[in-house]
């Protein structure tokens, strides 16, 4: 999304430098030579951002920086200057303002804190979608099983509560749908949700990340920024994967979540912070404590609420329900008309063992609704694939271990049942010959089927 900037210099040259900077980068971007006029448009148009001089005639940047945020406290403020003090940087930040940067600004520097911003906007975007989503649909989390019912009653029981939340399950599950949704049911559903991934990060920054950094902490530390825990500070931070934080930080993890406070990289200054922890594994955190690979004691601390979230093959009734709420969603995306599924596709779905659970079925939902011709999904719109695994007719399906020679006559023989037996079908879905699936009903003395 493109951020509209305005910005405000009396120096004709400097304004029209940040101008020009600020549209190569992508923002759409007006102008104004004073505070007086910059007021005036901002009256009759809403900017996402406004970057302003400070020592202007008549109405100076922090009195400009007053009316904006008594119109819109939203708009995201950066004051300029070439006369910079701690105290007026000090007073600016009070008053609202975002950053406080010194004249002559770099194309860099003005890039990066924008890219910052725009970081920051699309954040705060995320989590007023989300909010909007919630309603009464528990953040689109779907089901009437009697697991997931519990699940819902955890969400209403634990919501505003301070204590730190463990949820797990495997891949795919909807563990942060139930991170969000706890945020948004409960008091801290205006500030902000903020979420780590520990695996998706290299060691070496995911403490950086975590708990922020001074400027000159280490080489690429050219600015002093704010950590997770910072950002969310009077909210949620959910720490997704937990199980892949490194053991060095783990310990000061546990101190955090014991005394709220926390010191950045390269800094001795305390920070104290508000912030609730959610967690979420995939994996048996018992079996990583008696590795050595995660600490007991930082366990505890996280596992004071657990929530386990079922594979989707244990809840199974849910499934049409998900059906539904993933085709009324991608026809929206889309501009699709797809009315719902045929009752052979259904029951595809029903015997499927599901390994990706619901991110599975939403991605084969997304991709059958964008493609389908028709408007009603049907055993078509998905892969053959779908059939491996299933229990058709109380028969067992492709099991592991099983001969290779096995699964291949389960896989012909499934093939074969989507198509009707058609043999130039089946083998251009498999990517043989019809003379080799020939063959193959010979050996299995199946040679008459058609």
């Amino acid at each position: 999304m493109k951020y509209s900037v305005l910005v405000v210099d009396d120096d004709k040259l400097v304004n029209e430098y940040l101008v020009e900077t600020l549209k190569r980068a992508g923002y759409q971007v007006q102008s104004v030579l004073s505070g007086e006029d910059a007021l005036v448009l901002f009256k009759e148009k809403e900017f996402d951002i406004v970057v302003s001089d400070l020592k202007m005639n008549e109405m100076d940047g922090v009195q400009l920086l007053k009316h904006v945020k008594n119109i819109n406290k939203n708009t995201v403020f950066v004051l300029m200057t070439a006369y910079g003090t701690v105290e007026t940087a000090v007073q600016a930040i009070k008053l609202g303002a975002y950053d406080f940067l010194l004249k002559p600004v770099l194309p860099e520097t003005l890039e990066h804190i924008m890219n910052r911003i725009t970081e920051m906007l699309n954040l705060k975007q995320e989590n007023e979608t989300m909010r909007q989503d919630l309603s009464d649909k528990f953040q689109n989390i779907i089901g009437k099983s009697k697991e997931m019912k519990e699940v819902f009653d955890l969400i209403q029981s634990v919501a505003s509560a301070r204590s730190t939340v463990m949820i797990t399950g495997s891949s795919g599950s909807g563990k942060e749908m139930v991170a969000r949704a706890i945020h948004y049911a409960s008091d801290r559903r205006d500030k902000p949700f903020i979420k780590l991934n520990c695996a998706a990060l290299p060691e070496n920054l995911v403490e950086a990340e975590l708990f922020g950094y001074e400027k000159g902490a280490f080489t690429d530390a050219k600015k002093t920024n704010r950590g997770r825990f910072e950002l969310a500070d009077g909210g949620t931070l959910l720490l997704d994967e937990i199980s892949e934080m490194p053991l060095n930080l783990q310990s000061k993890l546990l101190r955090v979540l014991q005394e709220r406070e926390f010191e950045r990289v390269g800094s001795s200054n305390t920070i104290s912070i508000d912030v609730r922890i959610i967690a979420t594994s995939n994996r048996n955190l018992k079996e990583y404590i008696a590795k050595g690979h995660f600490r007991e004691d930082l366990f505890y601390r996280l596992n004071v609420i657990p929530i386990h979230l079922c594979q989707l093959s244990e809840r199974k009734e849910d499934i049409p329900l998900l059906v539904e709420h993933f085709i009324e969603k991608f026809n929206k995306e889309n501009g699709k008309q797809i009315k719902g599924m045929e009752l052979t596709a259904m029951n595809l779905f029903m015997k499927y063992h599901w390994p990706g659970n619901v991110r599975e079925l939403e991605n084969l939902i997304e991709r059958a609704v964008v493609t389908s011709k028709t408007d009603t999904l049907s055993e078509d719109d998905f892969p053959v694939e779908l059939s491996i695994g299933q229990v058709a007719d109380g028969a067992p399906g492709l099991k592991i271990p099983m001969k290779l020679e096995e699964g291949n006559k389960f896989l012909i023989l499934k093939t074969l049942e989507k198509f009707n037996g058609n043999k130039t079908k089946a083998a251009d879905a498999l990517g043989i010959t019809t003379r080799t699936i020939r063959n193959k009903l010979a050996e299995y003395n199946l040679s008459e089927v058609d």
